[in-house]
């Protein structure tokens, strides 16, 4: 029985750790073909081996997803070397948190840059070939933080918030193109996401709480393949998802 996702093409940024590097594992395991992206080559390569290794295919490019060029090549290059791409996951992101007072503006620049300004460029680079193939599938990460807002975390709020304002534009535009559009919000799952919080009588109260709720990142891979594997006359636009303990 055809799962839709075996032998499609699908790119992922972010996949060297964490929810990326799930989501490439149970896709793989299903059949797709990956692309992953990431800054840290040695951990891409890594996984790529250990992906052969269990019979699945996979290419590795090492990607900033704040540079423009970077990612138009590593879309160019997933149509180049298999043909097309059939699904891209933006998933590439940055949560340092902290109080706006304490001004910590070049994270809240790399929030705009990571989280925002490299959604969009995945958009711009993987758009054209999918439009032109009339068929596609874009999945773009929020958070629980997209939909609430809550102390510490405005900007890191104010960048998922337009990840799911952005999702729904592309959404309601790119209906005569046969595109799919898929917006994920995950709660508190256990990644190397609280590294990027430099702060750290912050990072220590969230470690606290997280680690006593958080679900494992292969939570979110099955969401992902779960949206993939519907039929191409399904789109499933949005998955709002919690640990079960999560209370807000």
């Amino acid at each position: 029985m055809n799962n839709n996702i075996e032998n499609k093409v699908i790119v992922i940024t972010g996949a060297s750790s964490g929810l990326g590097a799930a989501a490439a594992r149970r896709l793989s395991e299903q059949g797709a073909t990956v692309v992953l992206a990431a800054r840290r080559a040695e951990r891409l390569q890594s996984l790529v081996k250990e992906l052969e290794a269990n019979g699945g295919k996979a290419l590795a490019l090492a990607t900033d997803v704040t540079d423009r060029e970077q990612v138009q090549k590593l879309i160019d290059t997933a149509v180049e070397t298999y043909g097309q791409v059939d699904v891209l996951l933006n998933n590439a992101g940055l949560m340092p948190l902290a109080p706006m007072e304490r001004l910590k503006v070049e994270e809240w620049e790399q929030m705009l840059d990571v989280n925002l300004k490299g959604t969009l460029y995945g958009i711009a680079a993987a758009l054209p070939h999918m439009k032109e193939r009339k068929s596609g599938q874009i999945i773009n990460v929020s958070s629980v933080y997209g939909h609430k807002v809550a102390p510490g975390a405005a900007v890191y709020c104010a960048t998922k918030f337009a990840v799911r304002a952005l999702s729904e534009g592309l959404r309601q535009e790119v209906k005569p193109y046969n595109i799919r559009t898929t917006v994920i919000s995950p709660g508190a799952v256990d990644t190397e996401l609280l590294d990027h919080i430099s702060e750290k009588d912050i990072a220590d109260n969230v470690r606290e709480h997280v680690s006593q709720i958080a679900v494992p990142a292969d939570t979110f891979a099955r969401m992902v393949a779960f949206a993939i594997s519907q039929p191409e006359d399904v789109d499933v636009n949005e998955i709002l998802f919690r640990p079960t303990a999560q209370p807000v």
